[in-house]
């Protein structure tokens, strides 16, 4: 199977353009960064009959995924730059919903792609009983977050207090988990805890639910860019209204084949 590595700040998947058989097993075996190609899951993209292609996502641990930020910016690189399509303006059709994305493209190769996240939804501050109480906002950015804002976000127990969340009777499903610090006007420091995937270096979504609870906070303004400063870098983030746009770059680390 030719396969596709890619990364958006840090947050690597194994991208593939068809329709392998089991996915879930597919996607613990080549996410496996001894006995693997290595990663933080699966993506699988395809044609699609509402949207100009499809996306779908695997965690680590093979569950899927409705969206993942990162990962969608990489399928827009991967379909321009691999000539699926000549538009610089596509949309991508995901368990959330369609994405609509807008490639900057430099020598030929998509460098950034911002991506009209969809409509965001921010619930009301509330405590939850682990490790002896944490506050947190729940918030819906067509996958499910619980983002917590903390002090310093390079000392949250991220390892600790992240898997603790995700498996609460609170969130059925499970929930990714965000520790946040403000750090500057409009600007966040953010680390998170993914379900399905434990630590990874960035999340998209993690970050667009991060900035609209920062702003329902009062820590950041509506209608401006807040840069949000995760393990793997910087992404850019806009809300208005109910809607956020998220911008960012797109990698292909290197490519192959492997036996299936």
């Amino acid at each position: 199977m030719k396969f596709t590595k890619m990364e958006g700040l840090g947050n690597d998947y194994v991208y593939v353009y068809g329709a392998p058989k089991d996915p879930e097993k597919l996607s613990v075996k080549l996410s496996d960064r001894h006995f693997g190609i290595g990663g933080d899951g699966l993506v699988l993209i395809s044609l699609s009959d509402v949207a100009d292609f499809k996306m779908r996502i695997f965690n680590a641990d093979g569950s899927e995924a409705k969206m993942c930020g990162n990962g969608v910016r990489c399928v827009g690189k991967y379909v321009y730059d691999k000539g699926y399509t000549k538009k610089t303006e596509i949309s991508v059709e995901t368990l959330s919903g369609i994405k609509y994305l807008k490639m900057s493209v430099r020598d030929g190769k998509v460098d950034t792609v911002s991506v009209d996240m969809g409509k965001v939804v921010v619930g009301e501050e509330e405590s939850l009983d682990v490790v002896g109480g944490v506050k947190l906002i729940p918030v819906d950015v067509g996958n499910p977050h619980a983002v917590i804002f903390v002090d310093d976000a390079d000392k949250a127990d991220v390892d600790t207090v992240g898997p603790l969340i995700e498996k609460n009777p609170r969130f059925p499903g499970g929930v990714n988990v965000e520790f946040v610090s403000v750090t500057g006007k409009n600007k966040l420091r953010m680390r998170v805890w993914e379900r399905g995937s434990g630590i990874t270096m960035a999340c998209g979504t993690g970050t667009c639910a991060s900035v609209a609870a920062a702003i329902a906070k009062g820590y950041c303004d509506e209608a401006a860019d807040v840069d949000v400063t995760l393990d793997g870098g910087v992404l850019t983030i806009r809300k208005d209204g109910d809607r956020v746009t998220m911008t960012g770059p797109a990698r292909t680390v290197f490519e192959g084949e492997i036996e299936c």
